[in-house]
Formats: structure tokens, C-alpha cells, sequence
């Protein structure tokens, strides 16, 4: 007999709670969210000549992607508890197409960012909001096969983008890439929409005071801490710009940890930050999304740049599947062997990786070998995989259930503004050495995510 997955429809009450639809609807929009992630890696070359994008308006169209969704996804968490896990996903869907649509008509980099910056705000709702819709809706027994699901179509995005970004960029142009964002964000709301609004809210949250004040001292810190990396290369000339947003962020972050500390209904629960398994699933994550957001940036930068590998916005993406293959193959792999070698030896074995993929890809780049490029790509894939996949499984097992809603959303925005340094410090590296700067940048941050890593029981 064929066995069951999380896709098969199954009687009532699963089907009275319209499971089915939000399932598949949920799983679409992740895959539109995971490849908007990284396709548009591949066409920011073009983008940056039609546009007229400066250096920093490069970074920024990464950047203010990812700062938004860093600041506003624990708000985006609480409000599927508020308003109601599938109407809030809906509201987030929606935004998402319609910043897509923007980006899609934009002619000018103001444009370009602010498209952006929608699509930010909109994935701080769409993706806590679907995946609380997914667990709420799905019978005891298939809630792993559902989440596993969503997760699945989440990573696949996320890995195809790079080629899909190619594809779409050389032959129809990159616009194309934010019209079928829009569309399959439409599609997911007419199957969200089918399911009917029967999701509960939780009663914990009725009649609790969001917390605005930690929110903005929140966007306030990430923000004027990713001004100041980016205003490090020109230090010398212009130091003010450098050291004004480093003190503005320190201040948010004082005030932020006295306001958060005394407040009833914390944005940021201080008290997870006490609990060594938390902090390390946190800072491991952040260690991945900052190695693979600076590799998939700087790469195409340099693959498709004359002084680089001179390769077409095709050519680039098709150079990252052996990057992309080992992404997602791992990525469906991980819990198993997390299961098999140990949670710790996982992702201290991915992070060995990382560091050894560098110097793959380095002497690839140093010696002209397109197939020990291919070879690096892979090794680099699969040892991102890991501990991308395992950090949050690490960090949520220091928490209670009642806490998983909120530790997740901790989790995200901090994997996230992990992602905005390693765009921020890649330009640093980048300036000052080339591709070659950033993959010893990525390099060391593999080295410290081992060193982090001896920290997590052999037991875990």
C-alpha cells in the first residue's frame, strides 16, 4: 500500500477545516517567497544597468528585502494569533503580489526599493502566518507530514531561484520574475480563500496591546546597524556616517533590552536569551543566511562582471545547480541525518563544510576550473543545507510549546538580519578584495559556527 503523505485528501474533520486547500495554497506561496529570495541574484546585474542602480542601491534591493522581514516578523507571527492564521496569510499574500506588481512597472531605483521593502513587510506576514495556518488545520497525526511540506516547498524555491532567475532575466527579461510572483500569490489566495476563515484565534492573545514601542526600537536597530556596515568603505573620507548609525544603534538596543524586560507582553522575550540551546540555534542560523545571501550576491556580481567569469544572467544560474541540487537535496535530508549522526554533529559538519567549500570555490576562481567550481558549489550547498535546516529545530527545543509561536519569529528576524550583514559585510569584502575577500569572509564564518557548535550537547 502506498503511504500517506501530507497532500492525500482525508475524511472530515480534516476536510471540514479545509486542510487540502490550505496545504497546497500555503506551499505555493513558499515557493513564490523562496525563489523571489534568490532569483532576483541573477538578474540584479541586469536590473543594476536598466535601473541605474548605484553600488549601494544593489544592496539595498537585497537589504531592504530583508531588514523589513526581520523587523516585522514577530509582528507578523502574532498577528496569525490575533486576527486569525489564514485571514492574516491572505493579507500577506495579497501584499506580496502587489509589491511584486510594483517591482514589476518600476523604472528607477526608488521604485525598485520601495517594491522591495512591500515585499519585506508582506513576507513578515505571509511566511509565520501560512505556516501557523498549516498547523492549525492539520489532524495530530499529519501535522509533521504538513510542516515537512511546507518546509519542502520553501527550500525548493529557494533553490531553484537562482536558475529561474537566469532563465527568466536571459529570455523574456527580469520583470517577468515579479509578474509570476504576482500570479501564483493570486492563485494561493482564491485556495486560501476556499478553505473558509475557520481557523481560531488564540485566546491568550484577545485583548493584548501589541508592542509598538519594542518594534520600532527593534527596525530602528537592525536598520542603522546595516547603514553602518554599509558606510564602512568610506570611512576614512566620511566617518560620520559610519559612527552616527552605530551609536543610534546601540541606543535602540539599550533602550530596546530596558523596554522589553519590563514589558508585559514583550515583543522580544528577553528570558530565551538565557537558555544557551536558543542562542546557539539563533546564532548558528544567522551564520548560514549570512554566508548564503553574500555568496549568491557577490557570485553573480562577479560571475557576470568582464573582469569576472563574463558568463550571460543564464549562464550564472545554470552555474549555481550544483549549488542549488545539494541545497535542497540536504535541506529534505537534514532531519534524518540529524537523526542518524547527531544534531550537533550535523551541523558542525555543515559548517566544516562551508569553510571548506570556500577554498574549493577560491582555487577554482584562482585556477580557471569551471568543474571544480561545480565541485565547491556542491560541497558549499550541502553544507549550507544543514545547519539552515537544523538551527531553528535547536533553538525551539529550548522552548515551551506555548513558546514555539514567538521563539520562531525571534528565530526568523534575527536569520534575516543575519542575511542584511553578510550583504553588508560582502560589499566591504568585496571593495576591498574581490570575490575571493568574500568567500574568506564566508570561510571564517563557517569556523565560527564550529566553534559554536561545540556547545551543543551530543545528545541534541
Amino acid at each position: 500500500m502506498r503511504p500517506q503523505t501530507a497532500f492525500d485528501v482525508v475524511p472530515s474533520p480534516n476536510q471540514r477545516s479545509g486542510f487540502p486547500s490550505v496545504l497546497w495554497s500555503s506551499c505555493l506561496a513558499m515557493l513564490a517567497v523562496g525563489a523571489n529570495g534568490t532569483a532576483i541574484m541573477a538578474a540584479l546585474p541586469t536590473m543594476q544597468t536598466e535601473l541605474f542602480l548605484s553600488s549601494a542601491g544593489v544592496q539595498w534591493a537585497v537589504n531592504a528585502y530583508l531588514i523589513t522581514s526581520a523587523a516585522c516578523i514577530v509582528l507578523g507571527g502574532q498577528a496569525a494569533d490575533r486576527f486569525g492564521a489564514r485571514r492574516a496569510s491572505m493579507v500577506g499574500f495579497a501584499l506580496f503580489g502587489v509589491a511584486s506588481c510594483v517591482i514589476a512597472v518600476a523604472d528607477t531605483q526608488a521604485a525598485l526599493l520601495a517594491g522591495r521593502t512591500l515585499q519585506g513587510f508582506a513576507a513578515a506576514f505571509a511566511v509565520p502566518c501560512s505556516l501557523a495556518a498549516v498547523d492549525t488545520s492539520a489532524a495530530p497525526e499529519r501535522k509533521a507530514a504538513a510542516i515537512g511540506a511546507w518546509t519542502g516547498f520553501l527550500m525548493l524555491g529557494f533553490s531553484i531561484g537562482p536558475l529561474l532567475g537566469g532563465v527568466l532575466t536571459h529570455i523574456t527579461g527580469w520583470r517577468v520574475i515579479f509578474w509570476l510572483n504576482a500570479l501564483l500569490m493570486l492563485v494561493a489566495i482564491a485556495g486560501m480563500a476556499s478553505a473558509g476563515l475557520a481557523t481560531k484565534r488564540a485566546a491568550h492573545t484577545l485583548g493584548r496591546n501589541a508592542d509598538w514601542i519594542g518594534f520600532v526600537l527593534l527596525g530602528t536597530f537592525m536598520v542603522a546597524l546595516v547603514f553602518a556596515l554599509h558606510a564602512i568603505p568610506h570611512a576614512r573620507a566620511a566617518p560620520l556616517p559610519v559612527i552616527g548609525p552605530f551609536l543610534l544603534a546601540a541606543a535602540a538596543l539599550v533602550l530596546l533590552l530596558y523596554v522589553e524586560a519590563r514589558s508585559e507582553a514583550p515583543l522580544v522575550d528577553l528570558s530565551f536569551f538565557a537558555r544557551r540551546a536558543f542562542v546557539t540555534g539563533v546564532a548558528i542560523g544567522s551564520l548560514s543566511m549570512f554566508s548564503i545571501m553574500s555568496l549568491l550576491l557577490y557570485f553573480n556580481l562577479y560571475a557576470q562582471s568582464r573582469e569576472g567569469l563574463g558568463l550571460t544572467a543564464l549562464e550564472a544560474g545554470a552555474s549555481l545547480l550544483p549549488l542549488s541540487a545539494a541545497l535542497l537535496a540536504v535541506a529534505v535530508s537534514a532531519s534524518a541525518v540529524a537523526a542518524r549522526v547527531g544534531l550537533r554533529n550535523a551541523i558542525m559538519g555543515g559548517m566544516m563544510m562551508i569553510a571548506i567549500a570556500s577554498a574549493i570555490i577560491g582555487a577554482a576562481i584562482a585556477w580557471g576550473g569551471m568543474v571544480l567550481l561545480a565541485i565547491g558549489l556542491f560541497v558549499m550547498g550541502a553544507g549550507l543545507a544543514l545547519p539552515y535546516s537544523s538551527a531553528p529545530r535547536l533553538a525551539l527545543s529550548a522552548l515551551s510549546p506555548a513558546q514555539t509561536g514567538q521563539g520562531s519569529g525571534i528565530v526568523n528576524a534575527c536569520t534575516f538580519l543575519g542575511g542584511s550583514c553578510g550583504v553588508a559585510g560582502g560589499a566591504i569584502a568585496f571593495a576591498l578584495g574581490g570575490f575571493v575577500a568574500v568567500l574568506t569572509m564566508i570561510a571564517l564564518a563557517g569556523i565560527v559556527g564550529v566553534a559554536l557548535s561545540q556547545g551543543i550537547p551530543r545528545t541534541g
